[in-house]
């Protein structure tokens, strides 16, 4: 199969398509001779197919297909803009005050970037590969590789699909995973840190001049490294609720499974820079205000910065007693939601409007999908 290298233009036909290639990916999976293997190896794969499709279930369907496709490309995306934070403050990263200043958040900072950076690489290979095996069409963004790289040392001069210079951090996140409230129920929650979700705010240093010196750490540069403790959590948290809210529209047992097991890797990245942007010091960057979390005022409940672990709320119904969970879970609009958070996180500030329709097309067939029995 090709791979999808531009927006659709047409979206019957590019359904009509996807419905071609699922059946190919059926027949091919389903049949095919196993050459130039000893008999005991040719065996061997043969019950592990037949093992596999015990397993499957139902066929994968259509909606299967569009809801990988939409993973897919938000892996895409998050691969891109976890690479740009991996090349300024990851392991292998210089040593500089932006280095110093994530530190302050946590000495294992640069192991937890690059850790988090190679599970999206595998994320977004994997789905890539699995729908490649089933003859369905994969998902190319690297026509909208064109926003422009941070000119500081180290950081790669290359087109990138996400803006890192000019976010407006969703900090909300904080208060709804300590309230006893969920936002599928209608619950709406406050920003922790209500300069940072306004403005457009660079959460990488822009130059060779605010990667700082690691013996002086500036207030700016602090004040970059508490926006990525905040933005690292609001990323993973997208996820965390993205994976369980479109596996209750798949259908094949191995698609389910595939979410299923993706899914809590996103939701063990988000409590780790939960935690970590709990160690955000206190600091002012013109309008950009960060709270000395630790401060008496804020040791309670709704803001205490050590509960990093999500505190029970309403689940289903008020009917039933509180359960510790992720949330929101609602499946309605899960896909396009996704889309529109990210959107006002400023993370696609330039890229033209082909590359929102593009994404918007992907998010919609997702919407679209329909568990079967």
């Amino acid at each position: 199969m090709k791979q999808v290298k531009a927006p659709s233009t047409n979206r019957s036909g590019r359904r009509k398509f996807l419905e071609r290639g699922v059946a190919a990916g059926v027949a091919v999976v389903g049949g095919g001779v196993l050459l130039n293997q000893s008999p005991v190896l040719a065996a061997r794969r043969e019950r592990e197919r037949e093992h596999d499709r015990e397993d499957e279930g139902p066929g994968i369907t259509h909606g299967d297909i569009a809801i990988l496709r939409f993973l897919a490309a938000l892996e895409i995306i998050e691969t891109d803009l976890w690479q740009q934070y991996n090349e300024l403050g990851g392991v292998n990263a210089a040593n500089s005050g932006y280095v110093a200043a994530l530190q302050v958040l946590d000495m294992d900072m640069p192991q937890y970037i690059a850790d988090n950076t190679d599970d999206e690489f595998s994320h977004q290979a994997f789905i890539e590969a699995y729908l490649a095996s089933k003859g369905a069409p994969t998902v190319n963004l690297d026509q909208f590789r064109k926003l422009p790289s941070s000119t500081a040392p180290g950081a790669q001069q290359i087109g990138r699909l996400t803006n890192l210079m000019q976010l407006s951090v969703d900090t909300s996140w904080w208060l709804r995973y300590r309230s006893s409230d969920n936002p599928d129920l209608g619950a709406t929650f406050a920003q922790l840190i209500p300069s940072l979700a306004t403005g457009q705010h660079t959460a990488i240093p822009r130059n060779e001049a605010e990667l700082g010196d690691p013996k002086a750490i500036s207030d700016h540069v602090q004040a970059i490294a508490n926006t990525d403790g905040f933005h690292f959590a609001f990323i993973e948290q997208g996820g965390s609720s993205l994976y369980p809210k479109l596996a209750q529209r798949v259908t094949n047992l191995e698609v389910l499974r595939i979410l299923l097991s993706i899914g809590p890797t996103e939701t063990s990245h988000f409590q780790t820079w939960h935690d970590k942007a709990g160690n955000a010091p206190m600091v002012t960057d013109g309008d950009l205000m960060f709270p000395d979390l630790g401060s008496p005022a804020l040791q309670v409940p709704a803001t205490q910065a050590n509960l990093i672990m999500p505190e029970p709320c309403t689940f289903l119904g008020s009917q039933f007693p509180f359960c510790s969970i992720i949330r929101p879970t609602a499946t309605k609009g899960a896909a396009m939601d996704a889309v529109a958070s990210l959107k006002a996180d400023g993370l696609f500030m330039g890229q033209p409007k082909e590359f929102f329709d593009f994404l918007r097309d992907l998010a919609e067939d997702a919407d679209a999908a329909v568990r079967q029995v």
